[in-house]
């Protein structure tokens, strides 16, 4: 039925899409002389892996903003105000009663009830957010106990613990409800597993934390497992809380670590099909350097760095507000760039770049050569500028922009979003792309809505329903993959997309995996068999994004462009209510 969906709609936006095509994508044919064989007529998908949110921290009132005047956001420019667009969906967001009766209690045995954080809230602390504080929070489906488990300590954030309960609004993530607003969100899409960063990567990516090999040069006979659940029966080794780098990464020491299986970057290589992962601070500051035999005589350092809650736009620079909340000292400090924990095809031996080698040319971009499609952020701009897009592209940060609580906030995080999502919508790309912004983790942060248990697991890392406990696995399951994790927000930005669209299908992490799987016609990361019921990839369970698109009409063409510093919109906020679902 999709099928002869798409090709109706291709029947019938001809003309229009000609004419498009023929004045603005001239010389926009396929650097290898042939256009990929897709499902769909997304041919770019460009995924944005922000940090730590839950859906309720930045959607729990959606799509209703407080408008409080006088309000700052950055130091010295007011906080936009948010006026939903007639006809807004619902979602499933705080309702009064959670608002005014929560069942969850501070520290000091207070009621504590989810609150607006302000603009000048934008900076807080980090919470607790690791396999087994995720679950806690949960308590079995009471969902009461998250300052009990899983708060944070420092400055941005209550000594009572409350903070973990509270929510930004539009007036904060002004261009997160503007892009809700003109296109499709999900308000029932969660973390794969429960856990943090690492294992949320690697979900996105291949759909499975388990087979895991750990590099340990203070003790290689054996290594410490800390992040890791070993099962006692077999010796596998699963990911669950390790923020290590990948194996031989130059810029990474200590304990390392690397997965085995296959990623959706083995998928795409073997189908001849372009992909880059483009990430801040991945290009050298100082390049490594070979012997005359090609061996490494000294690695790459990744040395740079930018200071944090503080961004630059147009020679201006802007300054998120120091925390009022439990004061500290001054959060604009240098951060390095380059993350080690956030580069999930770097922990593969087939996909990593261990020295951080540079692209062979601008043209190379995608394709194979000394880089293995890793690349410094820099080069996702030059790929858009020199007509070498990757058919698929992940997109992350520099650390003091991905949005991470305490080393970044949500107003450094948004001027990444739009500069990003601005000049894919100003590119030749646009007509055929879609930008699916979709986070690693939780944070810990609080969200009402129970996940559903999907891959249950029975381990000492376990406590969902008590100690040892996250429901009855399959014989012979992979230990240690509770799931599924926290509900976060997932959007999809595209001229295919719905509009002012909530999509209440049950979605995952490992949904993103499954759409680029199912439109270039990948197969699974397991292959065509199943592998054992409750082992491998998940990628073949998981629901695809395709309710989120409506290929049966034609394409909303015009850009959204927004300010970097608001979030407020620039250019293109017209009716496309037609493409309302």
């Amino acid at each position: 039925m999709l099928r002869q969906t798409i090709r109706r709609t291709l029947f019938s936006s001809a003309a229009s899409l000609l004419l498009f095509s023929s004045v603005v994508h001239a010389d926009d044919g396929d650097r290898d002389n042939h256009r990929e064989d897709t499902r769909t007529p997304i041919k770019h998908v460009v995924v944005i892996i922000p940090e730590n949110r839950t859906f309720d921290n930045l959607f729990g009132t959606y799509p209703h903003a407080a408008n409080i005047p006088g309000e700052q956001s950055w130091v010295g420019v007011p906080a936009p105000k948010f006026v939903a667009r007639p006809g807004t969906p619902a979602a499933n967001v705080l309702t009064p009663d959670l608002l005014r009766s929560n069942p969850n209690w501070s520290l000091s045995g207070r009621p504590a009830n989810p609150t607006r954080l302000r603009p000048a809230d934008a900076y807080t602390c980090d919470m607790a957010h690791n396999y087994e504080p995720e679950q806690q929070a949960y308590d079995g489906g009471a969902v009461d106990r998250f300052p009990q488990t899983a708060t944070g300590k420092g400055p941005g954030c209550a000594v009572d613990g409350s903070t973990i309960m509270n929510y930004y609004d539009g007036n904060t993530v002004q261009a997160l409800w503007n892009y809700a607003q003109h296109y499709a969100m999900s308000d029932n899409s969660f973390s794969t597993t429960y856990g943090p960063t690492v294992p949320g990567h690697a979900n996105i990516v291949a759909g499975n934390t388990h087979g895991i090999i750990i590099h340990d040069p203070a003790n290689p006979e054996n290594p410490d497992t800390s992040g890791f659940y070993v099962n006692p029966a077999d010796h596998s080794i699963t990911l669950t809380d390790a923020n290590l780098p990948g194996y031989l990464d130059d810029c990474g020491k200590g304990r390392t670590f690397e997965m085995t299986g296959k990623n959706v970057g083995d998928l795409l290589n073997e189908k001849n099909v372009t992909w880059g992962y483009f990430q801040g601070g991945f290009l050298p500051t100082t390049p490594a350097k070979f012997d005359a035999n090609g061996n490494v005589s000294a690695p790459a350092v990744c040395g740079s760095q930018h200071v944090a809650h503080q961004v630059q736009i147009n020679g201006v620079t802007y300054n998120v507000q120091n925390p009022s909340v439990n004061p500290g000292p001054d959060v604009h400090v240098l951060e390095n760039d380059y993350s080690t924990g956030v580069t999930p095809f770097m922990k593969y031996a087939s996909t990593r770049n261990p020295h951080h080698l540079r692209p062979s040319s601008a043209e190379m971009i995608g394709k194979t050569d000394q880089a293995n499609h890793q690349y410094d952020l820099s080069d996702f701009d030059t790929a858009l500028s020199h007509n070498s897009l990757p058919s698929v592209s992940y997109v992350k940060a520099p650390v003091y922009q991905y949005g991470h609580p305490q080393n970044s906030d949500p107003l450094a995080e948004q001027a990444f979003l739009v500069k990003t999502i601005n000049a894919v919508q100003q590119s030749r790309y646009w007509h055929d792309t879609a930008i699916i912004i979709v986070w690693d983790d939780s944070d810990g942060w609080y969200d009402h809505v129970m996940p559903p248990l999907l891959t249950p697991s029975a381990t000492n890392a376990d406590f969902l329903f008590g100690p040892g406990n996250c429901g009855t696995p399959q014989p012979g399951a992979d230990a240690a993959r509770c799931g599924l994790g926290p509900r976060q927000p997932l959007l999809v930005i595209s001229p295919w997309a719905k509009s002012n669209f909530v999509d209440h299908t049950l979605t995952q992490q490992a949904s993103v995996l499954r759409f680029i799987e199912d439109n270039w016609k990948l197969g699974f990361i397991d292959g065509p068999v199943a592998p054992p019921a409750g082992t491998g990839s998940v990628d073949r369970h998981a629901n695809s994004l395709d309710n989120m698109f409506d290929f049966e009409r034609e394409p909303n063409l015009r850009p959204l462009i927004l300010d970097q510093v608001t979030g407020v919109v620039v250019k293109g906020d017209s009716d496309d209510g037609k493409r309302h679902d």
